[in-house]
């Protein structure tokens, strides 16, 4: 009998228990997404061992146990065998593993994703944790771990050059000029891993000019992290997508304004610069690469982003539609010139509930969590689960936010700024009441609180300052769930 971890399935080994996932809180599933979520499970320390030994290419249960045997010399190798075969096959049932009479049917059974068939379903419960079936990865290490905040997620900036050069970016463009060091990233990735970190994000500029990016991506493969990639895939070639290929726990979310060149091209500022993507993003299509397009919505594509919409659901690809464009982290606000008015986002919002039927449920979902939050409760994850560092080392509390410097990691570890960072400390300390107009607000429930923007809008980087924006955009959503609850209790037809 032979078995392997699926491709998308992360394992890591704390002190007193073992967690494994897959990539579901990281990755991009369809547009139709008719598969589903493996989940996670806890796992005692002795099944910890039992799966530090398997990886993603097939073993026969022989050559496992000998690997087990190691550990516990003393115990029968026979009974290692049993023990090892059925706790796989449980782990099987619950879709982390796959087994075969020979190594290539365990292979063949490992089934990868794809925009055109559906992921066979497990049998058994898909989520299987078993401390809260309910608990995303990051709940359930936030509940295990109380007061002691654990790093999951790393947002690397490998470089601030890019070959685009766009209206609405919040990076000042006379800052990108500049591209990380291999050395300094390897010793990131190296520092994340003994960190149990879990997803990395690589970023820019345009990750794709970096001249060591495959090596990067090879590292981050060998180091069994879930990776995404924001890129314009423009400089996409066949060495680079050969080398995505090969990690089943990676993504890429690619930005697509529009169909129309003319308007593409006119806020990348960069002529041909929409055909190259798309013809990127078929590439990546073709070759079955989980993939996000991410459509900014602002004044020059109102009227033609829905195609990028049809588009993408035309080829199974979800596509992010917002209106949310940030200023610039040098806080100036010029790049803001191209977002929306606010009686243009009403328009958006009300196009948004006709087409969706639920996008009003989702917003009321959310509302009815914010009303169960307390007042102690952190602002949002930054530095609580995630944190950024740009190209030069500086380490800062999310993508946008980079003239709030949290330490440096040519001058401390990770491991020290994470734990040691006045400002960090600074950060974590603020909670929903440090927003004393916010929690007071008629429309709070409807409202997202978002530190980084607020800073960069403010001339003075405070980012407990709120911006006006976002508070007549939470009137607006209010707004439209009251008509929709009116329009509940008394019908049209009978009123």
């Amino acid at each position: 009998m032979y078995f392997k971890l699926r491709g998308c399935v992360i394992l890591r080994n704390y002190p007193s228990f073992g967690y494994i996932t897959d990539n579901r809180n990281f990755g991009y599933s369809q547009a139709n997404h008719t598969g589903y979520d493996i989940g996670d499970k806890i796992v005692s320390q002795s099944g910890t061992i039992f799966l530090s030994v398997l990886s993603t290419r097939a073993q026969s249960i022989d050559c496992l146990a000998k690997k087990i045997s190691v550990q516990y010399p003393n115990v029968n190798i026979v009974e290692i065998q049993n023990d090892a075969t059925e706790f796989y096959i449980l782990l099987e049932q619950d879709g982390f593993i796959t087994s075969g009479t020979t190594r290539q049917e365990c292979n063949e059974k490992d089934t990868g994703f794809t925009y055109i068939n559906a992921v066979v379903k497990s049998t058994s419960d898909c989520c299987s944790s078993q401390h809260n079936e309910k608990k995303s990865t990051q709940e359930f290490l936030n509940d295990y771990f109380a007061n002691e905040p654990q790093l999951t997620n790393l947002h690397v900036e490998i470089t601030s050059k890019c070959n685009e050069r766009c209206v609405h970016c919040y990076i000042p463009h006379e800052n990108k000029d500049h591209e990380i060091d291999p050395d300094m990233f390897y010793s990131i990735l190296k520092q994340s891993r003994k960190m149990n970190l879990l997803h990395l994000t690589l970023s820019g500029g345009e990750p794709l000019l970096h001249k060591n990016i495959i090596d990067f991506l090879r590292k981050c493969n060998e180091s069994n992290l879930s990776v995404n990639i924001l890129s314009n895939l423009t400089l996409l070639n066949k060495s680079i997508l050969d080398e995505m290929k090969k990690n089943r726990r990676l993504s890429v979310q690619v930005s697509l304004y529009s169909m129309d060149p003319s308007i593409h091209d006119a806020i990348t500022q960069v002529k041909g610069s929409c055909e190259k993507t798309k013809q990127a993003i078929l590439k990546l299509w073709e070759n079955n690469i989980p993939m996000q397009i991410s459509c900014p919505i602002m004044r020059q594509n109102i009227n033609s982003y829905k195609d990028v919409l049809d588009w993408g659901k035309e080829h199974n690809i979800s596509v992010s539609s917002d209106y949310v464009i940030i200023a610039r982290y040098n806080h100036t606000t010029g790049n803001l010139n191209n977002r929306l008015f606010i009686k243009d986002v009403k328009e958006l919002i009300k196009q948004k509930i006709d087409n969706d039927t639920q996008y009003l449920e989702q917003i009321e979902l959310e509302t009815q969590r914010r009303k169960a939050v307390k007042l102690d409760d952190p602002i949002c994850s930054v530095c609580h689960s995630s944190l950024c560092i740009t190209e030069n080392g500086d380490v800062y509390p999310c993508a946008g936010w980079q003239d709030y410097v949290v330490g440096n990691v040519n001058h401390a570890s990770l491991s020290d700024i994470w734990l040691g960072s006045e400002r960090i400390k600074h950060l974590r300390d603020l909670c929903k009441r440090d927003f004393p107009q916010c929690i007071r607000c008629p429309d709070y429930e409807y409202c997202t609180m978002c530190l980084v923007r607020n800073a960069n809008e403010n001339p003075f980087g405070d980012p407990l300052a709120v911006n006006s924006y976002f508070c007549d955009i939470a009137k607006i959503h209010k707004e439209f769930a009251a008509i929709q609850k009116s329009n509940l209790k008394c019908p049209q037809s009978t009123c």
